[in-house]
């Protein structure tokens, strides 16, 4: 069944491409721009560099020192808060590439890598402050009003399931795997240069094609679905984030009701960044977490904006 449902959606964005070329490629050229002069110069450098760091240790290394902070404030190992960190730091997908990495090569366990999927793929602060607070909010919301919010709904949604799903029970002690299968796979520092730069290469390419399909997705929605102004940007922003926010800015909606549509859709991230989660994942992680951390998250965060409105 589910086979079925997938060829038809297929054939039917094949149909909108050859009905409506112009859309079509409208959609395209916005999902690539966003691409090429978003992610590729933001995420790819880091996507490279902590794949390096992940390979030579470097990672324990900088964060040991620390890691009676990590346990305690956060159930982490130094690892897991790397993970953290850059999560917070770089936006969607890099937390949940972070922790599929790191499971993979036996840095952190299971239980640790799911339990970060809760709250570690977060947008970033660059692209908060600049598209969300400045451009579609007008900057009529105080930066640190909306950063707070996410923050903090982020922080609850952590704490629910460490405590109420994990039971606080969140690093577990590693099985010794296959350290030196792995150390001789890249014998030379140059090899392991050319694996991270053709890893880092591979994921933002995978990105790129999800984040076209979903504008495809998105301006097929918008063409052939006939609902109020509201539901379509909702709609939108449900499938991809961006495209919503865009909506939103040319929306009559008033602002508090854009101020709480664009908060909610932001902390939930959209299927686009859902399917880019899932993509970078290692099949033996499950992304259930993830899900019901994002509509979580996204709960909080309408109940704090509707509070400050």
């Amino acid at each position: 069944m589910k086979q079925k449902l997938f060829t038809a959606g297929v054939l039917f964005l094949l149909f909108f491409l050859l009905r409506h070329p112009q859309e079509a490629l409208a959609a395209s050229r916005e999902g690539m721009r966003l691409w090429l002069y978003t992610l590729l110069p933001t995420l790819l450098p880091f996507l490279i560099l902590t794949n390096f760091l992940v390979h030579t240790n470097g990672i324990e290394k900088i964060l040991s020192p620390f890691k009676g902070i990590w346990r305690v404030c956060f159930g982490l190992s130094p690892a897991g808060a790397y993970v953290f960190l850059l999560g917070m730091l770089c936006g969607y997908p890099m937390g949940a590439k972070l922790a599929s990495d790191l499971y993979q090569y036996e840095k952190i366990s299971k239980r640790e890598a799911e339990y970060l999927l809760t709250f570690c793929n977060n947008p970033s602060p660059a692209f908060v402050t600049t598209y969300l607070a400045y451009i579609c909010l007008e900057n009529r919301v105080p930066i640190g009003s909306i950063l707070g919010i996410l923050v903090f709904s982020n922080f609850l949604c952590m704490l629910f399931f460490r405590f109420l799903v994990f039971k606080n029970r969140t690093v577990l002690p590693l099985k010794k795997g296959d350290s030196k299968k792995e150390t001789s796979i890249f014998s030379s520092r140059g090899a392991l240069i050319d694996a991270s730069i053709m890893n880092g290469f591979e994921t933002i390419t995978r990105l790129g094609g999800y984040i076209l399909m979903f504008s495809i997705l998105s301006a097929c929605v918008g063409c052939y679905w006939t609902a109020t102004p509201a539901l379509l940007d909702l709609a939108a922003g449900i499938l991809e984030l961006t495209t919503g926010l865009s909506r939103l800015m040319t929306s009559e909606l008033t602002f508090s009701f854009r101020f709480l549509l664009s908060m909610t859709m932001t902390s939930f991230g959209g299927l686009c960044i859902m399917a880019q989660t899932k993509s970078v994942l290692n099949k033996k992680l499950s992304l259930l977490p993830y899900i019901f951390a994002k509509c979580l998250n996204a709960a909080f965060t309408a109940a704090f904006v509707l509070i400050l409105i």
